[in-house]
């Protein structure tokens, strides 16, 4: 069997290939580093840092510029804050306040700042005006002399302008100054490795994120005037860094970060004390190498491109979500427990692409395997089962034609005979509703519109019994449509109309199998197929009837296992047979027995589609009836040549007799002329009624009343019985109505109530009880006649069978009489019971429904 070539196959090369191309143009778009910036903020505004309580902010605030006035404040100003500070006993003082020009209080300032001993000032990288390059700008020469280091004060925006870290070191080519949060905590200025670069060149080096605490006013702020016209507080300012800045709005010292945005930013100040709080706890982040992202990257690649194509359709998507959960718990993990932020928006970008990917290829090859699927679907050959609502009318009248064979019809298109017979326009009964068919004695019309015709269709049905079941089944078939027709959009999408087209092929499809299977289940026979090694793989409802397994059991048995677990044999054995039919590819037909039932099997091999092997279709005929018939005809032929042949032969013999001396023909020779022939007419009545009974159905069935049978049977016997004084006492007066046939009815009461007195003696009594229970009229006959054995009374109703009492009492009988009384109770689905003892006497009980049970 060969597989067709797809041109869009779902595999690693083909969905790794894809995914980079996508990945490729998601990257021209700048969206990974987009995405990095989002989950960064994220994380850090979902888990903000711990301030640290070593650092304390003196704002330069708007309340601090209205009461010492306008900016710049003079030098001296600062001076006194300083001092204020080292009487409070702050360990460290970090001005981010650029102090470039020279001032008459530079002297003031700088004694303030050896006093304390601790105090930082910032440089900051800038061409003096457009005109000149990038230079360092230093604070005046005596303050730098009194500083106890120099940090610069320069934050880093990213490419969306947001501020989330700086560089620890920047610089000129000459020296790289740490940030102001490194210089407070004693770190000092380091040599660039900046060797051929020009000294105009920024060089700066180890760029950390900085967690912040929080938005603006996180830290602990106290305005700038309220601390210089406040007496000292060591409670605030002792042993902590403090760092003086600014944060008013007018003086333009404010940065976005992921906590404000551009709504809310925070001041320069603000950030450095964060960073200082960081560094001071060791939570600065490091940024992972670039090169690491696109490793990840690579590698999700190309797990998923291996991974994918051998998963299920559902598996696809939780692959893709595992993938990205994975990439985001590392993210974290890195991120919060070992201080590195690895971009992983290239790797997550992956699974958030494989999906559509693989499921657009997936939908792709699903396309081209419905488009060949169709195809196949179209050549397959199908069992047609046109709507009887679209068949052509004259189709249908040739149908009804050869099913019912009508004594004539009639089909009319509009006002135009298109055929007839036996049938004219003007019989035509008058306001026909359309789609209903209507019956007037034996004749049954009906009118139907089909497009813009409307047709009439009449049918002389026979006038028989069958009538009524042929009008009954024409009212059950559906010959018009229900309602308006539904017009079928053709979907708009390619895949939707193959699927559409799909679903219709594999409906009928699936109507086919429906159609074989119900064919297989209603036939009469039992239905057992097997693979090449004699497996059960299939079995109708029959065989888990007969052989008493349910069905689960059945798929997967051996054959030969299930054959000698009911009816086990030596010769031949069950096995030798079944593989014989499949090595030798030859028919088999055996006998088989189960539960007392004969049944006959045929083995017969057929080739498995698709392979070069066999298996066996078993077939499974009931022939217990057939063979109780072969039973019945040899009792048959032994009955006639016996008790027919022998009054027969009496006869005969008598008659040759009176031949040879017709002179004396003596009064007890006729007497007992007439015994044999009366004998032999009676036999041959036997076996017409018999035959009459096994023949009988339920179309032979008409109304009849129950007591009215038995009063007529009671008639036919009384003679019978007054020659012995048996009076026969009849209860009842309900008239019961039945449905069924009436004279075979009274011929079995006949058959009981002649039993009855013949086997009870002379002056005894026979009494006939008529009464209704429940639904079903009953009949007791009861006699005071020798009783039956009880060893007999499990076989009295068969055929050909003699009580041996009666035998020996000189009472001859068919042994049909009864038989013939069970066969008529049994087709008028009644039953038939017996109470009996020797020597007290018999009692017959029939019991059949009546016609309407809730009257």
């Amino acid at each position: 069997m060969t597989r067709d070539w797809l041109p869009i196959k779902t595999t690693p090369w083909t969905l790794g290939l894809a995914l980079l191309l996508m990945f490729l143009l998601a990257e021209t778009a700048a969206l990974p580093q987009r995405v990095d910036y989002w989950l960064l903020d994220s994380v850090m505004f979902a888990s903000p840092a711990v301030a640290s309580p070593d650092v304390v902010i003196v704002a330069i605030d708007d309340l601090s510029l209205a009461q010492q006035g306008r900016w710049p404040w003079p030098r001296r100003t600062h001076a006194a804050l300083i001092g204020k500070l080292h009487q409070a006993g702050a360990e460290t003082i970090v001005f981010d306040v650029l102090f470039t020009e020279p001032s008459p209080d530079d002297a003031v300032l700088s004694r303030a700042m050896q006093a304390h001993g601790r105090v930082i000032m910032p440089v900051h990288m800038s061409p003096p005006n457009s005109r000149l390059l990038l230079s360092e700008q230093f604070p005046a020469s005596d303050l730098i002399t009194a500083a106890a280091g120099i940090g610069h004060a320069h934050v880093e925006l990213d490419h969306d302008g947001i501020a989330r870290g700086l560089y620890l070191f920047n610089g000129m080519t000459r020296q790289l100054w740490p940030a102001l949060a490194l210089a407070a905590s004693g770190v000092s200025s380091r040599q660039p490795d900046s060797q051929g670069l020009p000294p105009f060149v920024n060089v700066r080096d180890d760029y950390r994120i900085v967690p912040l605490a929080g938005g603006a006013g996180t830290l602990p702020t106290y305005p700038y005037s309220d601390v210089l016209n406040a007496p000292p507080a060591p409670d605030v300012f002792g042993g902590k860094t403090v760092f003086v800045g600014a944060t008013a709005a007018g003086l333009g010292d404010i940065l976005p970060t992921p906590f404000s945005g551009l709504s809310r930013p925070i001041s320069g100040v603000e950030f450095h004390a964060n960073t200082f709080s960081a560094y001071q706890q060791r939570l600065l982040i490091t940024a992972a190498p670039a090169w690491v992202g696109i490793a990840l990257a690579i590698i999700t690649l190309v797990a998923l491109a291996v991974l994918l194509p051998r998963m299920r359709p559902a598996r696809t998507l939780f692959a893709c979500v595992t993938a990205g959960i994975t990439i985001l718990g590392l993210y974290i993990a890195m991120l919060t427990a070992l201080q590195v932020w690895l971009p992983v928006a290239h790797a997550l970008i992956i699974p958030l692409l494989a999906l559509p990917i693989a499921s657009g290829m997936r939908l792709a090859m699903t396309n081209q395997f419905l488009n060949r699927q169709l195809d196949e679907l179209a050549r397959a050959p199908r069992v047609a089962l046109p709507e009887l609502s679209k068949r052509p009318l004259t189709q249908l009248l040739e149908h009804f034609q050869a099913l019912f064979q009508p004594q004539g019809w009639l089909l009319m298109e509009n006002s135009n005979i298109v055929s007839t017979r036996n049938l004219g326009r003007a019989e035509v009964p008058d306001d026909l509703e359309p789609g209903l068919w209507r019956n007037d004695g034996n004749q049954s019309w009906i009118q139907l519109n089909r497009g813009n015709s409307c047709y009439t269709l009449g049918l002389t049905l026979p006038n028989d019994l069958s009538r009524d079941a042929i009008q009954r089944y024409l009212r059950r078939l559906k010959l018009s449509t229900s309602g308006p027709a539904i017009k079928m959009l053709r979907p708009s999408e390619n895949i939707s109309a193959r699927i559409e087209r799909v679903k219709v092929a594999t409906e009928r499809l699936n109507h086919m199998q429906e159609f074989i299977r119900r064919s297989f289940e209603r036939m009469p026979d039992g239905i057992i197929v097997t693979d090449e090694l004699g497996i059960i793989r299939f079995a109708n409802g029959h065989i888990e009837e007969w052989f008493g397994e349910p069905m689960p059991s059945l798929g997967g048995l051996p054959l030969t296992r299930l054959l000698e677990g009911h009816d086990p044999r030596e010769t031949p054995p069950w096995h030798e047979t079944v593989s014989e039919t499949l090595t030798l590819l030859q028919s088999r037909t055996v006998d088989l027995k189960i539960r007392e039932k004969d049944f006959l099997i045929h083995f017969a091999p057929f080739a498995l589609p698709d392979s070069v092997q066999y298996g066996i279709i078993a077939n499974i005929s009931d022939i217990s009836e057939l063979r109780e018939q072969q039973r019945q005809h040899r009792e048959a032929i032994d009955f006639i040549s016996h008790d027919v042949r022998s009054p027969l032969v009496s006869q005969l013999a008598l008659i040759e007799q009176l031949k040879r001396d017709p002179t004396h023909i003596d009064q007890s020779q006729l007497e007992q002329l007439g015994r044999l022939a009366r004998r032999s007419y009676h036999l041959a009545e036997e076996f017409v009624q018999l035959a009459r009974a096994e023949q009988l159905t339920e179309t032979l069935f008409y109304e009849c009343e129950f007591l009215a049978i038995v009063e007529n049977a009671r008639d036919s016997v009384s003679e019978q019985a007054l020659e012995k004084h048996i009076p026969l006492q009849l209860q009842g007066t309900e008239d019961l109505w039945l449905r069924g046939n009436a004279e075979l009815l009274e011929r079995a009461v006949i058959n009981l109530l002649t039993n009855a007195v013949q086997y009870s003696p002379a002056g005894s009594a026979v009494s006939l009880q008529v009464f209704r229970a429940g639904h079903q009229a009953c009949l007791t006959i009861a006699d005071d006649g020798c009783g039956i054995d009880p060893d007999e009374l499990p076989h009295l109703f068969d055929r050909y069978r003699r009580q041996k009492s009666s035998e020996l009492a000189g009472i001859h009988g068919t042994g049909l009489g009864l038989s013939f009384v069970k066969t008529v109770v049994e087709k008028h689905r009644g039953e038939i019971y017996v109470a009996s003892s020797p020597g007290e006497g018999s009692s017959f009980t029939l019991k059949l429904p009546i016609a309407d049970p809730m009257s």
